[in-house]
């Protein structure tokens, strides 16, 4: 893998700036991918990883520098929990699930993977190593560039399913809904009582996160 400095300075680019939140987002993935073995994850490795998110801030574009992964690839997976932390799976690993219910689906695979999460103490060892800086941020970021990981993250073995429509390179016939006329990729679509393929937008118009001005 690519020197920290290195990778901070390309997430630095992807982002905008360089704030605390990209200086943990590179070492938590940088984390990840050494826990797994997967030591150049944007080429030779590119092909095992998928990335859960929990937040979108700062670090999921540090996250997604580190690792290759992209919304656009279908190798990251966003899950809107507020919380910083990613998990790491390796679809070289596939193991017997251990905890069915977990799959929404009964024919869906289960790999290995590690979850990351920041630690809510490593607030305090910043203030408690850099006292003397006023600027939350700037002490943070000093902090976050020196302290060991076990100061910084809480690592956990996980297992997580993926069903194959929710694999990078899956490929799926594209559906018209019935309402609406917009295709439809990925399998998302549904069927009403009357047998009428539709959206998820049309199926259910209260859930949409959009409203018509018209």
């Amino acid at each position: 893998m690519e020197p920290f400095d290195d990778l901070l300075r390309q997430a630095e680019l992807a982002h905008g700036h360089l704030c605390a939140g990209q200086i943990l987002g590179v070492r938590l993935a940088m984390l990840g991918c050494q826990r797994l073995g997967i030591a150049e994850p944007r080429t030779t490795d590119r092909k095992r990883l998928v990335t859960f998110v929990e937040i979108d801030r700062c670090a999921t574009d540090a996250i997604a520098v580190v690792t290759g992964c992209r919304l656009g690839k279908r190798a990251l997976k966003f899950r809107d929990w507020g919380k910083m932390a990613a998990t790491f799976v390796d679809l070289a690993s596939p193991i017997t699930a251990l905890n069915a219910p977990l799959a929404p689906d009964n024919d869906a695979p289960t790999y290995k993977g590690i979850r990351v999460a920041a630690l809510e103490s490593s607030k305090q060892r910043a203030r408690d190593l850099y006292p003397h800086i006023e600027d939350k941020n700037q002490q943070q970021m000093l902090a976050y560039r020196e302290l060991p990981d076990a100061d910084l993250f809480h690592e956990q073995w996980v297992q997580v399913p993926i069903h194959p429509r929710e694999m990078p390179g899956y490929k799926s016939p594209r559906i018209a809904c019935a309402l609406c006329g917009e295709g439809i990729n990925y399998d998302r679509n549904l069927t009403d009582p009357d047998g009428r393929i539709l959206c998820q937008s049309c199926a259910s118009p209260e859930a949409r996160y959009y409203r018509a001005l018209d």
